[in-house]
């Protein structure tokens, strides 16, 4: 597994993660010993990034990681975020109530500083105030956090989070379905030295190519319940694509794919083909989907001429139709 630098910290990460939002039961149902069986197959791939959030199964997610790498979490990166649950989003945000969930990450994921604290898309009103930043300055500063960045929806809260001293990282949405960030974003974040973790690598599963029109989903899955963003940023789910429209592009585009790779993996590889982008993060509820996304990282980039496809493909068929803040 290779490693990049994240941000301006200088800490190496594995460049494929693992994505946590699944343990939290928003994509169906998992248990307990299907959590530790991925995260073991994750660890044994060479996995050492995983990225969680304290609203997740109400704080399932970190609590799992933290059971499971109890005594060796300095093995490991934890990257977790805050401020979506009801006591502070949308405008509730205090300095004390921020120290109480940070706290409250701390003990539940079993460590006495977190690698990297995030806003967890918090209203862009509340990012122009910059007020938040500070006290994460301050906490950084205490020691509670190592590292602070910001998961945002679209590339201007990406920029006004770019535009604070200390930043440490972006989490954005990027795939071949949501290719904004590549003109907007990429070169502004490496001259800072800001890290760049990728969210939705796969577009909530379209871009592994394996959905048909008719593909289901449980009903505790945002796929199901927010599929037309219904309960939060539409973008959050298949890129904000409609999904029927979603598994067509996906179907067109499996030309591309070597033979050497899985489609999931094609998609992946063109990520980390950018050298702005850190770590990118898919989530898995399958021990096989970890073992290839872990092995992404060993594939050889793909070539100039199949970029400008993957290019010329989301400007002629992908790009107007995407919905919601981006």
């Amino acid at each position: 597994m290779k490693t990049r630098s994240l941000g301006n910290s200088g800490t190496p990460v594995t460049e494929v993660g693992l994505g946590c939002w699944q343990f939290g039961g928003d994509w169906g149902a998992i248990s307990e010993d299907r959590v530790f069986e991925l995260l073991e197959t994750a660890v044994n791939e060479g996995i050492r990034f995983f990225d969680t959030a304290d609203i997740y199964g109400g704080g399932r997610s970190e609590s799992l990681l933290g059971r499971f790498f109890q005594g060796k979490s300095d093995e490991v990166f934890f990257a977790t975020k805050l401020g979506r649950d009801p006591g502070l989003y949308p405008d509730k945000y205090t300095k004390g109530a921020i120290r109480e969930r940070i706290e409250g990450s701390l003990q539940r994921l079993n460590v006495s500083s977190l690698g990297l604290i995030q806003l967890h898309c918090i209203p862009m009103e509340e990012m122009q105030k910059g007020e938040i930043f500070e006290w994460l300055r301050e906490f950084q500063q205490e020691g509670l956090i190592q590292n602070f960045g910001a998961s945002v929806e679209s590339m201007d809260e990406a920029l006004v989070c770019l535009a604070q001293e200390g930043i440490g990282s972006l989490q954005i949405i990027f795939n071949i379905f949501r290719q904004k960030p590549i003109n907007l974003l990429f070169d502004k974040a490496e001259e800072k030295s800001v890290g760049i973790i990728v969210r939705l690598p796969l577009a909530s599963g379209l871009l592994a190519g394996k959905f048909t029109a008719e593909t289901t989903f449980e009903p505790q899955d945002h796929r199901t319940y927010n599929r037309n963003g219904e309960k939060f940023n539409v973008g959050e789910t298949f890129a904000g694509l409609p999904f029927e429209y979603g598994v067509s592009l996906s179907d067109q585009l499996k030309y591309m794919v070597p033979e050497t790779m899985t489609m999931a993996q094609f998609a992946m590889r063109w990520i980390l083909d950018f050298s702005a982008v850190t770590v990118i993060i898919p989530g898995a509820t399958k021990v096989q989907q970890v073992i290839d996304n872990a092995r992404t990282s060993d594939l050889d980039p793909l070539g100039g001429e199949v970029h400008l496809d993957i290019e010329d493909f989301y400007k002629a068929k992908v790009e107007a139709y995407i919905r919601g803040p981006y």
